[in-house]
C-alpha cells in the first residue's frame, strides 16, 4: 500500500461524514492505544505562563428575602410592588422565607429592592 501524504489524508477526511469520522477516531484510539484530547484542553495546558483568567464582574444579582420581621404586612406590600405577584402569592413568598424575590436583576435594581424591603422591616440578602 502506498503511503498517503497529509494532504491526501485530509482530502479523505473531508469526504467523510461526522459519524464516519467519529467511528474512525474510536478505531484509531483502540488500534494505537491512545486517547484524542480536546483541542481546548491542549491549548490551556500548553500555556503555562499565561495569567489566570480574570474574574468576570457580576452583573446579575438575586434579592433573597431571609426574614419578614415584625411588619409582615408592609413586607408583603413591598414584595407586591417589586414583583407581579398577587396578594396570596406574595404572602406565600413572605411566609416561606428564605426565598428569592427578584432574580438576575441589575445591581442598582437589586440594591433599590433590598433597601425597600429593609425599609419595610424585612431582612434581605443580595447575591
Amino acid at each position: 500500500m502506498a503511503k498517503l501524504s497529509q494532504e491526501d489524508l485530509l482530502a479523505q477526511f473531508e469526504e467523510m461524514t461526522l459519524i464516519e469520522l467519529s467511528e474512525f477516531v474510536k478505531l484509531f484510539e483502540e488500534k494505537f492505544d491512545v486517547e484524542a484530547a480536546a483541542p481546548v484542553a491542549v491549548a490551556a495546558a500548553g500555556a503555562p505562563g499565561a495569567p489566570a483568567a480574570e474574574v468576570e464582574e457580576q452583573d446579575e444579582f438575586d434579592v433573597i428575602l431571609t426574614g419578614a420581621g415584625d411588619k409582615k404586612i408592609q413586607v408583603i406590600k413591598v414584595v407586591r410592588e417589586l414583583t407581579s405577584l398577587g396578594l396570596k402569592e406574595a404572602k406565600d413568598l413572605v411566609d416561606g422565607t428564605p426565598k428569592p424575590v427578584l432574580e438576575k436583576v441589575a445591581k442598582d435594581a437589586a440594591e433599590k429592592a433590598a433597601e425597600s424591603l429593609k425599609g419595610a422591616g424585612a431582612s434581605v440578602e443580595v447575591k
